[in-house]
C-alpha cells in the first residue's frame, strides 16, 4: 500500500508563505495530479512529500506512518524532475542502473531489474547507446526507469514532460498513464497545463496562491467549480461569466441576467446584497432567435467540427461552442439561450460558488 497523506501542511520562506495549511490524500494506486499556475506552490508541496523540503508546520503520512521529519532517502519515493538530470557519460544500462548500485545490489539483480524496466518502457534496444545522442522522449523514458528500477512505494513527478514538444508530450501523456496502470503504482504528478491533467488524473487538486481551492475528479471538477478561479482555469476555452444586479432570494428559479429573467436551479436560501455572477460553459449556450436575452459577435475562432463564437452583452462576454457549419456574422445581434442545469452561481466578491450552483449528479455548497 502507498497512501499519501497531508494534514494541514504549510511551508513559509522568511515571511512569504508558500503553501498554507494543504489537507490532501492520495490513496494507493491513484494518478493525482496537482494542478496550478506558476508560483502556486504545488512544486514546493511535491519537494516537501519527497522529502526534499521540511514543512512549517502539519504532517506527511506514508501508508500511515508520519514521515514529515524523515530526509528523502529514508522514504521509499522515487521523485522525477522536469529536467532529465541524467549522466550523460554513461550509457542508458547505467544511467537506469545508478540507483541500484548506489544501494549496492548485486551485479546480476542489477542487469535483470534494468531489463525488464526497459522492456516496460520498450527502450530495451537502447541499453547500450550514450543519453547523449536520444530524443527527448527516449531521454524522458531513461529518466522514468530510473525511478521505476527500484519499484519505490510512490512516485512524484514534477512537470516531467514540460521540455518536449507538443507531438511527444501528447504520446508521453498516454504513456505514462498506461505505465501507472501497469505496475498499479501510486503516482503524484505536477502540472500547470489543465488538459493534460484532465486527460490522466483519476483525482485533480487545483491550487492558488499556496492552497487547494478544489480536489475531485476531472468531470467534478469540470462540471461543479466550488470556486470562480477554478471556473476560470479549467476548461477550454473557460467558463463565461456574466454579472448580476438582482440578489437571489430563497426559491428563485430565475434570475436577470440584462433585465431578462433567465432559467436557473432553485435558491435553496436568501443572499443579502452584493455582487454575483452567473457562469457557463460554451457547449451550454446556444443561439436562439426569440431570445429576449442578446448580444453581440465580436469573434469566431473554428475547430474543425466545432466553432467557439465569442458574444458581447451588456453584461459580459460569452462564448458558445456550436457546430462549424453554422453561419456566423462579426457584428450580427443573437438570442442567446443557456441550459439552466448547467449554470453555476458565485459571489463575485469572494469567488465562492453558492448554493443554487446545482447539476445532474449533486450540490455543492
Amino acid at each position: 500500500m502507498a497512501e499519501i497523506r497531508l494534514e494541514n501542511v504549510a511551508k513559509a520562506f522568511g515571511s512569504f508563505t508558500a503553501v498554507n495549511g494543504v489537507d490532501l490524500t492520495v490513496d494507493h494506486g491513484a494518478f493525482f495530479v496537482i494542478l496550478g499556475p506558476s508560483g502556486c506552490g504545488k512544486t514546493t508541496t511535491l519537494r516537501m512529500t519527497a522529502g526534499l523540503e521540511l514543512p512549517t508546520s502539519g504532517r506527511i503520512l506514508l501508508d500511515g506512518e508520519d514521515v514529515t521529519a524523515l530526509p528523502a532517502s529514508a522514504r521509499d519515493i522515487a521523485f522525477v524532475f522536469q529536467m532529465f538530470a541524467l549522466y550523460p557519460h554513461m550509457n542508458v544500462r547505467q544511467n537506469i542502473g545508478f540507483p541500484l548500485k548506489c544501494q549496492n545490489y548485486p551485479r546480476a539483480e542489477i542487469r535483470r531489474n534494468v531489463g525488464e524496466t526497459a522492456r516496460l518502457l520498450r527502450i530495451d534496444h537502447l541499453l547500450e547507446r550514450r543519453v547523449g545522442g536520444l530524443s527527448g522522449g527516449d531521454r524522458q523514458r531513461v529518466a522514468l526507469g530510473r525511478a521505476i528500477v527500484r519499484r519505490p512505494k510512490a512516485f512524484l513527478m514534477d512537470e516531467p514532460l514540460g521540455a518536449l514538444d507538443s507531438e511527444f508530450r501528447h504520446l508521453m501523456c498516454g504513456e505514462l498513464r498506461e505505465l501507472h496502470s501497469r505496475i498499479d503504482a501510486t503516482t503524484v504528478y505536477i502540472t500547470h497545463d489543465q488538459l493534460e491533467a484532465m486527460a490522466m488524473a483519476d483525482r485533480i487538486a487545483i491550487m492558488n496562491q499556496g492552497r487547494v481551492e478544489q480536489t475531485g475528479t476531472p468531470q467534478e471538477i469540470y462540471d461543479r467549480p466550488r470556486t470562480m478561479f477554478v471556473a476560470d482555469f479549467i476548461g477550454a476555452p473557460s467558463m463565461s461569466f456574466l454579472g448580476l444586479r438582482a440578489s437571489p432570494r430563497r426559491g428563485d428559479r430565475s434570475i436577470a441576467v440584462d433585465g431578462v429573467p433567465v432559467e436557473m436551479p432553485e435558491m435553496l436560501e436568501d443572499r443579502p446584497e452584493g455582487k454575483f455572477a452567473l457562469g457557463v460553459r460554451p457547449e451550454n449556450v446556444s443561439f436562439a432567435d426569440a431570445s429576449r436575452l442578446r448580444g453581440q459577435v465580436i469573434g469566431a475562432e473554428y475547430l474543425g467540427t466545432t466553432q467557439i463564437v465569442t458574444v458581447t452583452t451588456a453584461s459580459g462576454q460569452i462564448k458558445a461552442r456550436l457546430p462549424s457549419g453554422k453561419a456566423v456574422h462579426i457584428g450580427e445581434s443573437v438570442g442567446l439561450a443557456l441550459r439552466p442545469d448547467r449554470l453555476s452561481l458565485f459571489d463575485a466578491v469572494s469567488g465562492q460558488a453558492l448554493q443554487s450552483a446545482l447539476y445532474a449528479g449533486g450540490q455543492h455548497g
